[in-house]
């Protein structure tokens, strides 16, 4: 057969929807379509071959002998269609990928979530990058970047995450004893664990501490990984933040104890090259990635929450490398 005596694939469709439902009205929902289209449709299908495919009543439509030698056949057609695109797709699909993240945010977020990308797409070869210099997407370095920063740079595809709120965290046991923590003018008594860019000065300004308090004492963290544990072990009280210390709040191996949080005027970023964006591995993850961030929740033990523009100062204040590139 030439391929002007084929139908048109749209009457296809319509026909074996209606000759699996039995019903032009079940078969326009599926499509979602009108009645009356689908009914048009078989109609021209009809006509184009010269053949009747449905016998029509009042009440039902009935499948022809010829009808249903051909919905059986057009069936058959169509999961060929399906599985040859399944088979391209997933063939398009498999190979490398490599995402760039800070090393606190993979550890902590992105971990903790992957087996589920991993099963979804077990043909795509994950490679994650981790660490703390400026990621070059241009010079080919990942394909994909996580990214903290303000966004929404550009000259690269930027998508909004998830959002940061600052908040000072500590162990239960800090909670009790002779400098139980009441008040932020209690922080006097207590170590600042400083993670690197959070600014404890412009907490306690928020929060109208009064006591002399030197914001810029107490053991330094570059990876924020480790100053968290050094937060559940007791070790001082932390500048946390929601999108990397859910886990310990729900555990209880942190807690909050002030009501008040900072908006940080950093967020998480999913970053790439445009050219990239649409291309299989990448949409996969993109996609993935969207719907995880989507469905997390944000743990959030305070209830005043300050807009990160109106806070007394920048609550994360630090270099995020020059346009093209991703801190990670």
């Amino acid at each position: 057969m030439s391929s002007s005596r084929l139908p048109p694939l749209n009457a296809l469709r319509a026909f074996a929807a209606a000759a699996r439902h039995l019903s032009f009205t079940r078969a326009a929902e599926d499509l979602h379509v009108t009645q009356a289209a689908v009914s048009h449709q078989v109609k021209a299908l009809e006509e184009h071959l010269g053949v009747a495919l449905f016998r029509r009543g009042t009440r039902a439509i009935h499948l022809t002998e010829a009808g249903q030698r051909y919905a059986r056949q057009v069936r058959e057609a169509f999961q060929i269609l399906h599985t040859a695109t399944d088979s391209l797709l997933a063939q398009e699909e498999a190979g490398r990928l490599t995402v760039a993240s800070m090393t606190s945010f993979a550890a902590k977020w992105l971990i903790p979530r992957l087996g589920d990308f991993l099963s979804a797409y077990p043909e795509i070869e994950l490679r994650l990058e981790t660490g703390f210099a400026p990621v070059d997407l241009e010079a080919g370095v990942a394909d994909v970047a996580l990214r903290l920063g303000p966004g929404p740079y550009p000259g690269l595809h930027a998508e909004l995450l998830l959002r940061d709120e600052v908040f000072p965290v500590c162990a239960p046991a800090l909670l009790t004893g002779e400098h139980a923590l009441r008040t932020p003018d209690d922080l006097a008594h207590h170590v600042l664990l400083q993670d690197g860019g959070l600014d404890w000065s412009v907490w306690l300004r928020a929060a109208g501490a009064t006591a002399d308090i030197d914001a810029d004492r107490g053991p330094g963290f570059v990876d924020s990984t480790m100053s968290i544990q050094a937060a559940v072990a007791g070790h001082g009280v932390l500048l946390g933040r929601t999108g990397l210390i859910a886990d310990e709040l729900v555990q209880g191996l942190l807690v909050a104890p002030f009501d008040l949080a900072i908006e940080s005027n950093f967020a998480y970023w999913f970053v790439c090259l445009p050219d990239l964006l649409n291309t299989p591995r990448v949409a996969a993850f993109r996609g993935w990635i969207l719907r995880q961030t989507a469905a997390a929740a944000v743990a959030r033990p305070v209830s005043r929450v300050i807009p990160s523009d109106e806070a007394p100062g920048v609550i994360y204040d630090t270099h995020m490398g020059r346009p093209g590139a991703a801190w990670t």
